[in-house]
């Protein structure tokens, strides 16, 4: 099975007790992954995410860098609201930088996704909210579904 195919399976069966919100994670050695999520409700179909992680478990594969990570993500995700681009690559601090290619306008607000990859072993997904003056940005949470968020995970992973 793919990580996709065995995350969506683990995301269905996930019910957090309570209010507020509830974090998951789990790792799936056949793939060399763990996951690890944050969302403020699940249920049967999806979760309001507030933060998607991946942490490599193995070694990355033979003549990977960081740009090549960076660049296959841009263009293998495509269950988001928006596409994704690669902002910066920075070879000395080991991290990168992709955002969301446009972001979607509701009124003043602009929001967009942003991924974070340190070295070649971690990706964080986190969802923000800014204002068109620029002023402020806070992190919000996105509604994926499972099936989207379980290929998010393993367009991340590559």
């Amino acid at each position: 099975m793919t990580l996709a195919e065995t995350l969506q399976g683990r995301l269905a069966e996930w019910r957090p007790a309570g209010e507020g919100r509830h974090s998951w994670s789990e790792t799936f050695p056949e793939s060399g992954w763990a996951v690890g999520l944050a969302a403020d409700r699940t249920d049967t179909v999806g979760c309001l995410v507030w933060e998607l992680s991946l942490a490599r478990t193995d070694a990355a594969p033979d003549g990977l860098t960081l740009k090549g990570w960076a660049d296959g993500i841009a263009a293998r995700v495509s269950g988001l609201r928006e596409d994704l681009k690669v902002l910066e690559v920075d070879d000395v601090r080991q991290e990168a930088l992709l955002r969301s290619d446009g972001p979607t306008v509701k009124g003043d607000d602009r929001l967009y996704y942003e991924v974070h990859l340190r070295g070649l072993s971690h990706a964080t997904v986190r969802r923000y909210r800014g204002s068109r003056a620029g002023t402020r940005r806070e992190q919000v949470a996105f509604a994926l579904t499972h099936e989207v968020l379980a290929k998010l995970a393993e367009d991340l992973a590559g």
